[in-house]
């Protein structure tokens, strides 16, 4: 898997442009340095980028223009504006447009630097969060990372919950027994009935036998995750 960091730097000045690059360079960082949104457009041979460092005042296309652009077709690309526009209505024009951080010049290098690695980690969680399927237990549904729905009954959700809740997602069958069946007695084969509805309903998650497993002499655990929406 490629480790790299892939950035662009969209700069009208030369000496800072090349202060930039020169900073940026560093291993596991590739930077591509660029004039204008112009040049940017004609290069398409620049490779999958992660974050795009995009002056305001640029020739041609302004920096917000482009931010604008690149949100609309690169919706999980970090933009940082970096600007000597500093007044509270350019600072909201810029988040409006798309930019993840705004930052206003002028900008020590080091700073730079730290605003990149911090939305880097940030961009890399949202990512892994991305393929995890969403659970919404007041909706009572489950959206899988393709937008596909499971929609669930009140049993179902509030069995899910219980398992989400619970240390290394385990429950025992008397606690399982407490959630399902609150005010009433339960048998055994009714409990476990629920379980492999259960496990029917989420079957598109995972292998069907691999959502919720038995464990001997205990209950059961949730053998796959879920984020609560």
């Amino acid at each position: 898997m490629d480790s790299t960091l892939h950035l662009v730097i969209i700069e009208d000045n030369d000496d800072l442009r090349d202060a930039m690059l020169d900073a940026l360079s560093q291993n596991n960082i590739h930077v591509v340095a660029l004039d204008s949104a112009e040049a940017f457009t004609e290069s398409p041979d620049l490779p999958q980028l992660d974050i795009a460092i995009i002056d305001l005042n640029l020739p041609g296309e302004d920096g917000l223009a482009l931010t604008r652009r690149l949100r609309a077709t690169h919706p999980n690309l970090g933009i940082i504006l970096a600007t000597a526009r500093s007044t509270l209505g350019d600072k909201t024009d810029g988040y409006a447009a798309g930019a993840d951080l705004y930052l206003t010049k002028p900008i020590a290098l080091d700073e730079l630097r730290a605003a990149i690695y911090a939305l880097q980690r940030r961009l890399t969680a949202g990512q892994a969060m991305s393929h995890v399927p969403k659970f919404d237990p007041r909706r009572m549904l489950i959206t899988r990372p393709d937008g596909a729905v499971i929609q669930l009954n009140a049993r179902e959700t509030a069995l899910l919950m219980a398992f989400v809740r619970a240390p290394h997602h385990r429950l025992e069958t008397w606690q399982i027994a407490e959630v399902l069946y609150p005010t009433e007695d339960f048998s055994k084969s009714a409990l476990e009935l629920h379980i492999t509805r259960t496990r029917k309903k989420i079957a598109s998650l995972a292998d069907e036998d691999s959502t919720i497993k038995a464990i001997r002499n205990y209950g059961y655990q949730l053998c796959i995750e879920l984020h609560i929406h």
